[in-house]
Protein backbone atom coordinates (compact mmCIF):
# COMPACT_ATOMS: atom_id res chain seq x y z
CA UNK A 1 0.00 0.00 0.00
CA UNK A 2 2.85 2.39 0.63
CA UNK A 3 3.74 2.23 -3.06
CA UNK A 4 0.32 3.56 -4.00
CA UNK A 5 0.66 6.27 -1.39
CA UNK A 6 4.11 7.28 -2.65
CA UNK A 7 2.90 7.25 -6.25
CA UNK A 8 -0.04 9.49 -5.33
CA UNK A 9 2.30 11.87 -3.49
CA UNK A 10 4.59 12.03 -6.52
CA UNK A 11 1.68 12.76 -8.85
CA UNK A 12 0.37 15.42 -6.47
CA UNK A 13 3.79 17.06 -6.26
CA UNK A 14 4.37 17.06 -10.01
CA UNK A 15 0.91 18.43 -10.77
CA UNK A 16 1.33 21.10 -8.08
CA UNK A 17 4.62 22.21 -9.62
CA UNK A 18 3.10 22.28 -13.12
CA UNK A 19 0.15 24.32 -11.85
CA UNK A 20 2.37 26.75 -9.92
CA UNK A 21 4.72 27.19 -12.88
CA UNK A 22 1.78 27.94 -15.15
CA UNK A 23 0.40 30.54 -12.75
CA UNK A 24 3.83 32.12 -12.22
CA UNK A 25 4.52 32.21 -15.95
CA UNK A 26 1.15 33.79 -16.64
CA UNK A 27 1.73 36.49 -14.03
CA UNK A 28 5.43 37.21 -14.45
CA UNK A 29 6.49 35.64 -17.74
CA UNK A 30 7.63 37.49 -20.81
CA UNK A 31 5.16 35.74 -23.09
CA UNK A 32 1.69 37.20 -22.94
CA UNK A 33 -1.03 34.60 -22.99
CA UNK A 34 -4.76 35.13 -23.05
CA UNK A 35 -6.84 34.26 -20.03
CA UNK A 36 -8.57 31.58 -22.08
CA UNK A 37 -5.25 29.85 -22.87
CA UNK A 38 -4.22 29.93 -19.23
CA UNK A 39 -7.59 28.67 -18.01
CA UNK A 40 -7.53 25.86 -20.57
CA UNK A 41 -4.08 24.77 -19.53
CA UNK A 42 -4.85 24.95 -15.80
CA UNK A 43 -8.03 22.93 -16.25
CA UNK A 44 -6.14 20.33 -18.28
CA UNK A 45 -3.66 19.96 -15.39
CA UNK A 46 -6.53 19.47 -12.94
CA UNK A 47 -8.20 16.86 -15.16
CA UNK A 48 -4.86 15.14 -15.71
CA UNK A 49 -4.28 15.00 -11.94
CA UNK A 50 -7.75 13.63 -11.18
CA UNK A 51 -7.46 11.00 -13.92
CA UNK A 52 -4.18 9.57 -12.68
CA UNK A 53 -5.15 9.63 -9.00
CA UNK A 54 -8.33 7.71 -9.82
CA UNK A 55 -6.37 5.25 -11.96
CA UNK A 56 -4.13 4.50 -8.99
CA UNK A 57 -7.10 3.94 -6.70
CA UNK A 58 -8.90 1.65 -9.15
CA UNK A 59 -6.46 -0.52 -11.12
CA UNK A 60 -7.54 -2.49 -14.18
CA UNK A 61 -8.93 -5.91 -13.32
CA UNK A 62 -7.24 -8.88 -14.93
CA UNK A 63 -3.90 -7.14 -15.29
CA UNK A 64 -0.92 -7.84 -13.06
CA UNK A 65 -0.45 -5.07 -10.51
CA UNK A 66 3.24 -4.63 -11.32
CA UNK A 67 2.59 -4.35 -15.06
CA UNK A 68 -0.34 -2.01 -14.53
CA UNK A 69 1.59 0.44 -12.38
CA UNK A 70 4.64 0.27 -14.63
CA UNK A 71 2.44 1.21 -17.60
CA UNK A 72 0.72 3.89 -15.53
CA UNK A 73 4.04 5.52 -14.64
CA UNK A 74 5.20 5.42 -18.27
CA UNK A 75 1.93 7.01 -19.44
CA UNK A 76 2.16 9.64 -16.72
CA UNK A 77 5.72 10.60 -17.63
CA UNK A 78 4.83 10.79 -21.31
CA UNK A 79 1.81 13.00 -20.64
CA UNK A 80 3.76 15.30 -18.32
CA UNK A 81 6.26 15.84 -21.13
CA UNK A 82 3.42 16.61 -23.52
CA UNK A 83 1.89 19.10 -21.08
CA UNK A 84 5.22 20.86 -20.65
CA UNK A 85 5.74 20.99 -24.42
CA UNK A 86 2.21 22.30 -24.89
CA UNK A 87 2.72 25.06 -22.34
CA UNK A 88 6.09 26.15 -23.69
CA UNK A 89 4.81 26.25 -27.27
CA UNK A 90 1.72 28.34 -26.49
CA UNK A 91 2.16 32.06 -26.87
Amino acid sequence: MSNKRNLKKSINNICTVLFADCVAESLYGEQKRTDKEIDTFLSSILLFHADYISRISHPEPGMKQKDYFKQLIEDFNKQVGELIDQFTSVG
